[in-house]
């Protein structure tokens, strides 16, 4: 491995630093570049190695026959992939699709070298804690998916990215796991109620405390 491409590396996945220049050197490990829209893996295909992304960003959504989908989380440098993760340590399938949503870098650790890099503490602690914390994102994910109303779960979505959002409605759908149409009648529904003001891939906040309480409601629950 190139000693520049090691240096980010370990830089971002400091467990790695526990490997030492001559293993990490050793290592049959594939640094790959793609651009925006570019699939990464896709669901039942079997895992071809663990992602490591240096640069960019990769969505992680699980499909529906109809075609829908919805987003698990997103992959950015220094994060672990816990689709990929459980796909290596199960021996089995992936049971979701991942994309790159912008130009992105990331070095594929083949299986065999994962298997390696797991018999040093450091990095098995690294995988486990990191696979704990994106069961639980996962974990809240799937409670909001039950028990709140898609207008709560889109007002959360809005806020936190300042006083303007960059992105689609088809975007905002995907993120949410339904069609666009739904999401473009509540936008409209905002916007009517001096919440937001819609502009082409643009959306301006206007009232963010009315989307917080709204965001933040009793949320809906599940029949007895």
């Amino acid at each position: 491995m190139d000693s520049a491409w090691k240096q980010r590396l370990v830089s971002l996945y400091p467990a790695l630093d526990v490997l030492g220049a001559d293993e990490l050197a050793r290592l049959g490990t594939t640094t790959l570049t793609v651009g925006a829209g570019t699939m990464l893996f896709d669901e039942g295909a079997p895992c071809r190695g663990f992602p490591m992304v240096l640069s960019g960003s990769i969505r992680v959504a699980r499909g529906s026959p109809a075609g829908r989908s919805l987003e698990l989380y997103r992959l950015t440098p220094g994060e672990l992939c816990v689709m990929s993760t459980a796909c290596l340590l199960g021996r089995g399938t992936l049971v979701a699709h991942g994309q790159a949503t912008a130009a992105t870098e990331f070095v594929l650790v083949g299986p065999v070298d994962f298997d390696r890099w797991c018999g040093h503490e450091a990095f098995r602690r690294f995988v486990f804690s990191a696979f704990g914390e994106r069961l639980a994102d996962l974990m809240a994910l799937a409670e909001a998916v039950a028990f709140q109303r898609l207008d709560q779960r889109l007002a959360q979505l809005l806020l936190g990215h300042g006083s303007t959002v960059l992105a689609t409605h088809q975007s905002l759908a995907d993120a949410l796991g339904t069609v666009r149409e739904i999401v473009s009648r509540l936008l409209s529904r905002f916007e009517r109620s001096g919440w937001v003001r819609l502009a082409r891939e643009r959306i301006d906040i206007l009232d963010a405390p009315a989307l917080r309480a709204l965001a933040t409601g009793p949320a809906a629950r599940a029949p007895p």
